[in-house]
This record gives structure tokens, C-alpha cells and sequence, in this order.
């Protein structure tokens, strides 16, 4: 994860719990399953910051909205492409630097709490 620089925001979106069909067994295809989801996004927050106004300021609520109905609304065979398809809904707003996706996939393996992928992107 690059640095925080000076006049750089760090959001971070911890534990967004969905569930949404993910995987290629047929139980998995035909049932919802638990994903938890964790976002970091950095944004340039000068204006937020020096004018106290919404309107500067990079809107995570409707970031959130956006990954919600997107991973509610649609099926995925493996957890990379959801994890990217997340990734590119965040890149969308211009105002994002950088970003990051994890999303786990609780009891994916018998002994194992989850497993997880993460992916990132930047803009310069």
C-alpha cells in the first residue's frame, strides 16, 4: 500500500458483510453464501478539508451503495473476478488514487477461518 501522503484521506471500509452466489460447486451455485468485504481508498482530500463541504470530499457511502447492489445482484464462479469487479467499481471515481479489495470467503476451507484475495490499483 503506497504511503499517505501529505493532503491524501484514507478511507477504509471494514467488514461489509453480503451475501451473494459465489463459486462453481452446484451448492454454491444454487445458494448464497457470507462474503466479507474490506476497502482502502486514498483520495486528494485538500478541498474537503480546507472547505468543510460534502461536495469535496470523495462520498464512501455511495461507494459502498454501488459495491453493495453490484455483489448482491449478480453471480461470480471465483473470488478473483468479484474481488476485480469491486476493484473497477471503486476505480471508477476519478477522484481515487489508489485502492485496494480484499474480499474473503468465510469456511471456503474445512480447517480455515476463510480465505481471501486481495488486488489493487492505482492512478497517478
Amino acid at each position: 500500500m503506497p504511503r499517505l501522503e501529505p493532503g491524501m484521506a484514507r478511507i477504509r471500509v471494514k467488514d461489509l458483510r453480503l451475501r451473494t452466489y459465489i463459486g462453481i460447486k452446484e451448492e454454491e451455485i444454487l445458494n448464497r453464501q457470507d462474503v466479507l468485504i474490506n476497502l482502502t481508498i486514498l483520495y486528494p482530500a485538500q478541498q474537503a478539508v480546507a472547505d468543510n463541504v460534502i461536495e469535496q470530499a470523495l462520498n464512501y457511502r455511495t461507494i459502498t451503495k454501488a459495491v453493495i447492489a453490484h455483489v448482491e445482484g449478480n453471480r461470480f464462479a471465483l473470488l478473483e473476478r468479484l474481488t476485480q469487479e469491486i476493484l473497477d467499481l471503486v476505480m471508477t471515481h476519478p477522484a481515487v488514487r489508489y485502492a485496494e479489495v480484499e474480499v474473503d470467503k468465510p469456511h471456503a476451507l474445512r480447517f480455515a477461518e476463510s480465505v481471501s484475495i486481495t488486488l489493487a490499483a492505482h492512478r497517478d
